[in-house]
């Protein structure tokens, strides 16, 4: 065997690349582990958690309204963006500290530096010069936002990474994009205050959810005062005398705007990382291909994570790297298992979704039967507010098998965990209507549609 100063390397210290290396290292492998920036990752420092704790900073105006409606008396309110912004980094700081701890304690040696493929086996710390070999590479460097480089004033834009670092709440911001990020931080900001325009060139917001999902959100976004524009989009944003900003779209509106976000997907993080000098092959996108064990096409070296392109979600990128582990340390072949990811976006209202949208199980199924609900949430009745849930539960008629689960309103993405569960194990509706109701909750009406809403026969509704 050829002697390696590690067994492995993993470049990028988020979810995935900190999971694998700390596991790594508890089994006793010589493992070190090279980050840039801050280690967590996307999701830690910049994605799902800060954005989460903004999502309840963004609720409790509407918090306050509902109290009247249950017999409190609430005062004067005001917020402050720096205090939040304090507490969000205090916590990001206290997370940060977790992650490199758990990676101190199980042995593996921490490199801040960026890190480049010399080879096969070699990488070459960047603030050092220095050149180390391992015997295997892990690749978990995730991906960046698109900044949109062809759209004439883009420079003047910011991205998702920027919104949790400004200085002061702007008064009036434009989001282009329809995906979950753009949606979920345009109700951010309008629950914060601030005057708030999407903008989306499709012809529906978040263009792979289940149709009844992004409707019913569109119409609660709008009756929030959130302007959505679709089938438009932003060609040019230019600065105004007055220092804000002046956005020019297709269909020829012009919107001015302290802030404009730019939210048009991620690219994986790939450049300058040396794949091309290591021989490892990238898609058009930038992507590391992989295979169905994370392995590239050069022995030794394996990616998983944002950076393969494949689910962009940090629990992916997690299990992925447990499985990198049983496979090659634990003598356990075992594959992701990319199949029936529940997920949720963290919308005002939520949305919490699993398997697969009706459009898509008319296509694959000749007959399929939808069981909807739509109903005023009990919370509403005294609080006044006019808002609904919808509940959706499409199941295959040959099998009676329950192949998408959906929800839009409150706690939608922790009803989503659960029914994941449910799907995954291949329940039937048969088992949904043998399952007795939690009474009262919203929930309960999962198991309560003990009749299709209608029926969809080789695409056609009947």
């Amino acid at each position: 065997m050829a002697d390696f100063d590690y067994d492995l390397f993993v470049i990028g210290g988020g979810s995935g690349g900190v999971r694998s290396a700390r596991l790594a290292a508890s089994l006793g492998k010589r493992v070190a582990i090279a980050e840039e920036y801050r280690f967590g990752g996307t999701c830690v420092i910049r994605g799902c958690v800060p954005k989460k704790l903004f999502v309840y900073a963004s609720q409790y105006h509407e918090h306050f309204e509902d109290a009247v409606g249950y017999g409190w008396s609430v005062g004067e309110t005001s917020f402050n963006w720096k205090k939040l912004i304090a507490a969000k980094d205090k916590e990001i700081g206290r997370l940060e500290g977790l992650y490199r701890k758990g990676l101190e304690n199980a042995g593996a040696e921490i490199l801040e530096t960026r890190a480049e493929l010399t080879g096969p086996n070699s990488v070459r710390l960047v603030k050092s010069g220095r050149v180390v070999t391992a015997e295997r590479i892990v690749i978990a460097v995730g991906g960046a936002p698109n900044p949109h480089a062809s759209l004439p004033g883009h420079e003047l834009c910011i991205s998702s990474n920027e919104a949790f670092h400004l200085e002061e709440l702007p008064r009036s911001i434009v989001i282009a994009g329809g995906g979950y990020i753009a949606v979920e931080f345009a109700n951010i900001f309008h629950g914060l205050g601030v005057d708030t325009t999407l903008i989306y060139r499709g012809m529906e917001i978040l263009s792979r959810f289940d149709q009844d999902m992004r409707r019913g959100l569109h119409e609660a976004m709008e009756a929030k005062g959130i302007r959505i524009l679709c089938h438009d989009v932003i060609e040019k944003v230019e600065k105004t005398p007055a220092d804000g900003l002046r956005v020019t779209t297709k269909n020829n509106d012009v919107l001015t705007a302290d802030q404009v976000m730019l939210a048009l997907g991620r690219d994986p993080n790939t450049s300058g990382l040396g794949l091309e000098v290591a021989g490892v092959v990238t898609n058009e996108r930038g992507a590391i291909v992989v295979d169905e064990y994370s392995r590239t096409n050069v022995p030794g070296i394996f990616a998983f994570g944002d950076v393969t392109d494949r689910v962009q979600l940090t629990p992916v990128a997690i299990h992925e790297a447990m499985c990198f582990i049983e496979t090659e340390y634990k003598n356990n072949p075992t594959r992701p298992d990319h199949d029936l990811i529940a997920t949720a976006v963290f919308s005002q209202p939520e949305i919490g979704t699993i398997g697969l949208s009706e459009e898509q199980a008319a296509k694959r199924y000749p007959e399929i039967e939808v069981y909807r609900a739509q109903f005023r949430p009990m919370k509403a009745t005294l609080s006044g507010r006019n808002e609904k849930m919808v509940m959706k539960l499409i199941v295959n008629a040959a099998d009676r098998k329950v192949v998408g689960a959906h929800v839009l309103g409150h706690d939608a993405g922790e009803m989503a965990q659960l029914l994941g569960i449910t799907l995954k194990a291949g329940c039937t509706k048969d088992d949904f209507d043998r399952t007795m109701a939690v009474h009262p909750t919203a929930a309960e009406e999962l198991v309560t549609m003990y009749s299709p809403s209608y029926r969809v026969r080789n695409g056609e509704r009947v």
